[in-house]
C-alpha cells in the first residue's frame, strides 16, 4: 500500500491534529518517513490549488479545509449547535480565559450560568472550583472545533473590547452561531 495515501486517509478520518508518532504507529512506519510524506502532501495540496491543506501546529498535523472555503462548510453544516447568547458567552470566555465565572456573570448576566453549563457539557470549556467562584478554561476541543490555536485567539483578541471579540469569534470559519430564527 502507498504510505502517502495511508497518511492522508488517517488525517482525513481523524479530522483533528495528530502527532507524527500517532500516524507512524497506525501504519508501522518511522517518524522520519511520516514527516517526509507529510511534507510531500503539503506540497501536493499547494501545487494542485486544492481547497484542502495540511496544517501544522508545532509537531501536530491536520487535514483541513482552507480558511477561505470555510463558509461552504458552515453553509452545509445546517443547524447550529448552540444559540446566539451561548455563543456570545463562549466568545467572552475565549477572550478572557482563564477567567473567573463571576466575571463572566457580571458581563453576560445570570443567564450565563446556563450557557456555562451547556458549554461545559459540550466540551468547549472546563470549570473548576476556585474559592467562592469557578475558574473557566478553554479545552482542546474548543481549539480543534474552531480551527484556531491558543496563540491565535490571544493575538487576535488582545486589543479588542468584548463586543468586537464576540463579532470576530462569530465570523470564524467554523463558527457555530447563526442568526436566531424567530418562529
Amino acid at each position: 500500500m502507498d504510505i502517502k495515501k495511508q497518511v492522508e486517509a488517517i488525517l482525513f478520518t481523524l479530522g483533528k491534529f495528530v502527532s507524527v508518532d500517532e500516524i507512524a504507529k497506525h501504519i508501522n512506519s518511522s517518524d522520519e518517513e511520516i514527516i517526509k510524506v507529510l511534507n510531500e502532501l503539503k506540497k501536493n495540496y499547494e501545487l494542485n490549488d486544492s481547497s484542502l491543506a495540511i496544517q501544522q501546529q508545532d509537531n501536530l498535523f491536520k487535514l483541513n479545509i482552507k480558511k477561505e472555503y470555510g463558509f461552504l462548510a458552515n453553509k452545509l453544516l445546517g443547524e447550529r449547535e448552540m444559540d446566539s447568547p451561548t455563543t456570545k458567552t463562549l466568545a467572552v470566555i475565549a477572550y478572557k480565559a482563564p477567567v473567573d465565572q463571576s466575571e463572566i456573570i457580571k458581563i453576560r448576566g445570570n443567564k450565563a450560568y446556563d450557557h456555562i453549563k451547556s458549554l461545559a457539557e459540550s466540551g468547549f470549556i472546563t470549570s473548576e472550583k476556585k474559592g467562592r467562584t469557578r475558574l473557566l478554561k478553554l479545552t482542546a476541543h474548543f481549539y480543534d472545533y474552531f480551527d484556531i490555536s491558543e496563540k491565535e485567539v490571544k493575538d487576535k483578541l488582545k486589543v479588542l473590547n468584548d463586543k468586537e471579540v464576540i463579532k470576530i469569534l462569530e465570523e470564524l470559519p467554523s463558527a457555530i452561531a447563526s442568526p436566531v430564527k424567530k418562529i
